[in-house]
């Protein structure tokens, strides 16, 4: 990964400031430390920092063409630039260097906008053509690699993370009270809306093309699930094959680069596999990484060596102390740029810190393959909730719901209560595209009971409903289970778990995260399978299990899947406690940002004092707090 920004004074003639366009890239030395390149012509500036993976010597940007009328500043990889080179080469154009990057600037020439389809990668891409006197904008399909922009003083704006683009406005930065209450509801606010005011993201899958004063976006990708009952017609054994070949390919083509490639392994199903592949069919050494938790019940030390012995890796690992979450949570705010709801990104910055000690630029990791291959427990809430929703009177069917979730401690008194109520949110109506969330959104929203009056009477309250903006139009179509899977990679996975506690984390310590499983063929495979394969009665990936079996431990294929998590509200207690807690927690500083009521937060904190609050509403409202006002503090206080 690399860092990119730039403006387009795309409504006068005002020339382009290289002291800005430095005061930009600047921001970014984390993505890019390793060189700084700048293009300034008239009204368009770009600028780079570079994190130097494939061709070390003359891969310096910006990148241009022969003669010098498009220029292009890349953050990301291109997977298949090989093949792509030997095809544009074959075609006539000349290559100046050995970099992915020129691949770009070739396409572009001879297939316009259309180019970005013909790329298998990860990508945020700004293309200046001289030749219509318009920049290009586009991001990868998935949203592993992050892209802003706003507008103000008649210029657009761009960079890798909104810190860059701030230092060139002229007014001071605010943050969107609806975006965090998107936030506090979906966990992410809904692209292309950020949590500060004025700042939008290139959206997953989008194009923004800026010529003549205007701004026109288009998506060249999206998830497309087939109309319900209209799968593939497959052998079982067949489609395996197909996906391990796939999934085999994926990571060939992920592992090249000019310096040393590592992995992630957790100890599941995903990087299992992931390295699994490495270790059987590629000539890379396989060199993994891990954490450690030292509470047992978080910690899955146990599965990562037994893989380790399994594959016989080179293997290093980190344990995450106690204080670590709260020594590390401000900096970790600093780079996300968000508002967390759990600590869990925190110990993804110390394990990417061990990676880039250990003398590592780049792993591959597991994400996505949930997703992608049907392993969420959410999934299964869904598929039992369908159920109960045929017989809402039911009182056995709730009870399957006390198995998926067997650590849930309910007194049996009460249990049948409880679980009714807490799944039982929208059982009236279970065609609604979004039914299957519906549970995880009205705990997460009710972190806005904390809402200060003056918070209240600035938005209104966000409805479930305001996530059909993001849904196509013929969602209903698809199979419940297929909605599902993409409200869940539109929302938490691009705007969290491959940002938050993806990318930034990994960036944080100038580390390159490459994803196999979001290969867009292996996407676009899947999408097509009938989704009992993905999800068989309640065996969550189950063609990925078909498919790896002869290549990963049966205790790793058959163990019971354990979501990550790491310890929050512990974090920050007792011995742990900092002073930045109190002072961004105190009266002063609440009523001073003016998000949160001082009264009800000081009530949280007495019940978390007294050990009381183990729950997770409670865990997940403290952590939201504390998040939001060091946001505040860190952007709007201190930038």
């Amino acid at each position: 990964m690399c860092g990119i920004a730039g403006c387009f004074q795309y409504k006068s003639s005002v020339g382009i400031s290289k002291n800005m366009l430095e005061r930009m890239i600047s921001r970014l030395k984390h993505r890019g430390p390793d060189d700084y390149g700048f293009y300034i012509n008239n009204n368009i500036g770009l600028a780079h920092s570079r994190l130097s993976i494939i061709d070390l010597n003359t891969g310096h940007q910006p990148i241009h063409n022969t003669d010098k009328s498009i220029w292009v500043v890349f953050n990301g990889e291109i997977f298949n630039y090989i093949e792509l080179r030997e095809w544009l080469e074959d075609k006539g154009y000349y290559f100046y260097t050995n970099t992915d990057t020129e691949v770009i600037v070739h396409l572009y020439e001879h297939y316009g906008i259309e180019f970005v389809k013909h790329l298998n990668g990860q990508f945020a891409i700004a293309i200046w053509d001289s030749n219509l006197n318009k920049l290009v904008l586009v991001r990868d399909r998935v949203g592993i690699v992050p892209l802003f922009y706003t507008e103000a003083d008649d210029a657009l704006f761009f960079a890798s993370e909104i810190k860059a683009i701030i230092p060139a406005l002229k007014s001071k930065p605010s943050l969107n009270y609806k975006a965090i209450d998107q936030l506090l509801t979906f966990w992410v606010p809904l692209s292309p809306m950020t949590l500060f005011e004025g700042i939008k993201e290139v959206s997953p899958g989008q194009i923004l093309e800026i010529q003549n004063s205007k701004i026109v976006s288009s998506s060249y990708w999206d998830w497309v699930y087939p109309d319900d009952n209209n799968y593939w017609c497959k052998n079982e054994n067949d489609l395996a094959e197909e996906l391990r070949e796939l999934l085999i390919d994926a990571t060939r083509i992920r592992l090249r680069s000019d310096v040393p490639v590592g992995a992630y392994l957790s100890g599941g199903l995903d990087s299992s596999v992931l390295t699994s592949i490495i270790k059987n069919f590629s000539d890379t050494p396989l060199r993994t990484f891990s954490i450690e938790f030292e509470d047992k019940g978080l910690d899955e030390s146990d599965y990562q060596r037994t893989l380790i012995k399994y594959l016989n890796t080179d293997h290093s690992h980190v344990i995450c102390q106690s204080g670590t979450i709260v020594e590390q949570f401000q900096k970790a705010i600093w780079h996300s740029e968000s508002i967390m709801l759990r600590s869990a990104p925190v110990p993804m910055s110390v394990l990417s810190n061990l990676v880039r000690e250990s003398g590592y630029k780049v792993v591959l990791t597991g994400e996505g393959s949930d997703e992608v291959l049907g392993g969420y427990d959410i999934f299964k809430e869904n598929k039992i909730r369908q159920f109960w929703a045929k017989n809402r009177s039911s009182n056995f069917r709730p009870y399957l719901l006390k198995k998926l979730y067997p650590y849930l401690d309910l007194p049996k008194s009460s249990a049948n209560s409880y679980l009714k109520n807490f799944f039982g949110i929208g059982i009236d109506d279970p065609d609604i595209p979004y039914f299957s969330h519906l549970p995880r959104w009205d705990v997460t929203s009710k972190i806005k009971s904390f809402y200060s009056d003056s918070m209240k009477s600035a938005l209104k309250v966000t409805d479930f409903a305001d996530i059909e903006c993001l849904l196509p139009a013929n969602i209903k179509n698809w199979n419940s289970f297929n909605r599902s899977q993409y409200i869940e990679s539109k929302t938490l996975m691009s705007g969290y778990l491959l940002s938050t506690q993806g990318d930034r984390m990994l960036m944080m310590n100038s580390v390159e995260g490459r994803f196999p499983f979001l290969d867009h063929r292996v996407i676009e495979f899947a999408n097509k399978l009938d989704p009992r394969l993905k999800m068989k009665v309640l065996n969550e990936k189950f063609l990925l299990k078909k498919a790896m079996r002869n290549y990963v431990p049966k205790s790793i294929i058959e163990r019971y899947k354990q979501p990550y998590r790491s310890p929050d509200i512990s974090s920050f207690v007792g011995d742990n406690s900092r002073d930045y807690i109190h002072y961004l927690l105190s009266e002063d500083k609440l009523n001073e940002f003016g998000y949160f009521d001082s009264f009800k937060v000081n009530l949280l904190r007495k019940k978390i004092s007294a050990g009381k609050a183990i729950g997770y509403k409670d865990n997940m409202a403290f952590m939201a707090l504390l998040s939001t006002q060091s946001l505040h503090e860190q952007f709007i206080n201190e930038f």
